[in-house]
């Protein structure tokens, strides 16, 4: 992971498509946040660490904890008949057995991340995709964390073995999406990727969340 000490030019940039000329005036001065400095903390194996001073639109200086990932994709398959993939994996970090779409980080920091989701549908689930398209690239945890996701559609699928890493356990489920759909909105399905995800694609398939209960 590379450490980027100056992003806000291109954030700004970002920000302010969104609003008029005046609006992004007041964007400068009242919420911006300017780059002073920043130190290396640590390098992780999946994440960098450091510390960066911003001068606030008050004039005052203030610390920010970030961590520097690489980034990840993920992918929501959907079969010819309506189901869609999920994978079982057991999350030390909170304890839990999660039920999530098929994802994984990727391996540098310019790796194309429609390569990353297809080697990672591959290898979790052993499926191959006719067709893949991007729903979102969203940030997953804004407040301290430079990781985002991309998250695809996968459909014309194809069977063929799955070959996980020597350190990943999963297990595979196969659901009608409109179940997928219903357990997202009962709040069972907690991954953050996975209800968007499943959301997302939904929508662009042509399924009508709302009158799925």
């Amino acid at each position: 992971m590379t450490f980027k000490p100056d992003p806000f030019a291109k954030q700004l940039i970002q920000c302010e498509d969104l609003y008029s000329d005046k609006d992004r005036v007041n964007l400068k001065n009242n919420i911006m946040e300017s780059f002073v400095s920043e130190k290396e903390l640590q390098k992780g194996i999946i994440m960098d660490m450091a510390h960066r001073v911003v001068l606030l639109p008050n004039g005052k200086t203030s610390l920010r904890e970030i961590a520097y990932h690489s980034g990840a994709a993920a992918v929501v398959p959907v079969d010819s008949k309506g189901y869609v993939t999920l994978v079982y994996q057991h999350r030390c970090v909170i304890g839990k057995v999660t039920l999530e779409i098929p994802a994984g980080k990727m391996d540098s920091d310019d790796e194309d991340p429609k390569v990353c989701a297809i080697r990672e549908l591959e290898e979790e689930t052993g499926l191959k995709a006719d067709n893949i398209e991007l729903l979102i690239s969203m940030d997953t945890t804004p407040g301290f964390c430079t990781e985002y996701v991309a998250i695809y559609l996968a459909t014309g699928l194809t069977q063929s073995d799955v070959h996980t890493d020597e350190d990943e356990f999963l297990g595979i489920i196969k659901l009608p999406l409109e179940e997928a759909i219903k357990r997202v909105k009962r709040g069972e399905l907690t991954d953050g990727k996975t209800a968007l995800g499943i959301m997302l694609a939904a929508s662009k398939l042509g399924v009508d969340a709302s009158k799925i209960e």
